[in-house]
């Protein structure tokens, strides 16, 4: 008997009987999908690279061509907050990807109450940004915050410290919020990528007398590296365009000592309604990140290469 599922046509069958080929049959299959992402994606940036050819501001707009731009790269604050930028990417991607990796390792152990620890690490990445960035508020007030009173009763202050009151202090303050938050993500991916790791290589290693330290270093890290260079690459990415951390502990104070790009468009933008140095302020970001990104997948490649990975 012939089952019934045979008989019934599939999509492309009835495609063609009805004169459609399979190559238009797939077109409009995506189509969906290229029409929210010319909505969604592709029409806001073509509109912000207009914007940054015009003055635009509430008042109106005028053709300015590329004065914008000109009077972008003529400023040594714009260099100097690219500088801060990066330097804020590269310090808390860094320690997401330290923290991350020894989170994912001690969760990968056979221990009692494995499920209850991955759990446990959910919470700064799972809960709203908002929230927690509140609760670190709390921690750094030095009048009644945990971290203040603690210090001071250790005999590390002698008394009240702002932690986000000066530039050094709320920078690094910032660095350690936006690192418990992307923390938990970094230590799950890891974590799974470990999980995907053939046991058969650790117990080789094992009879052959390999210690724990050598096993982490020759297998474990040489295994999930592409997963490494990956996570490395998005987390740079989001953090570079992290807004709400920023926003909600220093709105990029103080004396600009937080100020990043991001934070820097959106002032220009938004909070001084200059439409058109907003805009060029972030075509200059999706440049700045994309030649980032080419740069970092030729690593990756290499990488991949390197690990057989294809």
């Amino acid at each position: 008997m012939v089952d019934i599922a045979e008989r019934q046509p599939n999509a492309v069958t009835m495609a063609k009987r009805r004169g459609l080929s399979e190559a238009w049959f797939a077109w409009l299959l995506i189509l969906p999908a290229l029409a929210f992402i010319g909505v969604i994606v592709a029409w806001p940036l073509l509109e912000t690279i207009r914007l940054s050819f015009t003055n635009a501001d509430l008042g109106g707009e005028s053709w300015v061509g590329l004065a914008n731009y000109q009077k972008l790269l003529s400023t040594p604050k714009f260099y100097e907050i690219v500088g801060r930028t990066f330097f804020w990417m590269v310090l808390s991607v860094s320690f997401k990807m330290i923290m991350g990796l020894i989170g994912a390792t001690l969760l990968n152990a056979a221990v009692p109450g494995r499920a209850l620890f991955r759990m446990l690490i959910m919470p700064p990445w799972i809960i709203p940004i908002a929230i927690g960035c509140i609760g670190w508020l709390w921690l750094y007030n030095g009048q009644f915050g945990f971290l203040a009173g603690m210090s001071q009763r250790i005999g590390i202050l002698n008394g009240p410290f702002e932690f986000l009151a000066y530039r050094n202090s709320a920078f690094y303050s910032a660095i350690v919020t936006d690192v418990w938050v992307g923390t938990p993500m970094v230590s799950l991916f890891f974590l799974a990528a470990m999980q995907g790791v053939s046991r058969d290589l650790y117990e080789a290693a094992w009879v052959d007398g390999a210690s724990r330290w050598y096993r982490f270093r020759r297998i474990t890290i040489p295994q999930i590296m592409p997963v490494i260079v990956s996570m490395a690459l998005l987390s740079a990415i989001w953090t570079f365009n992290s807004f709400e951390i920023i926003w909600i502990l220093t709105q990029g104070g103080p004396r600009g000592g937080t100020t990043t790009m991001i934070i820097d468009t959106y002032k220009t933008a938004i909070g001084n309604f200059k439409f058109g140095d907003g805009a060029a302020r972030a075509v200059a970001i999706v440049v700045i990140l994309g030649l980032f990104s080419l740069l970092y997948m030729g690593l990756l490649n290499r990488v991949n290469k390197h690990y057989g990975v294809k």
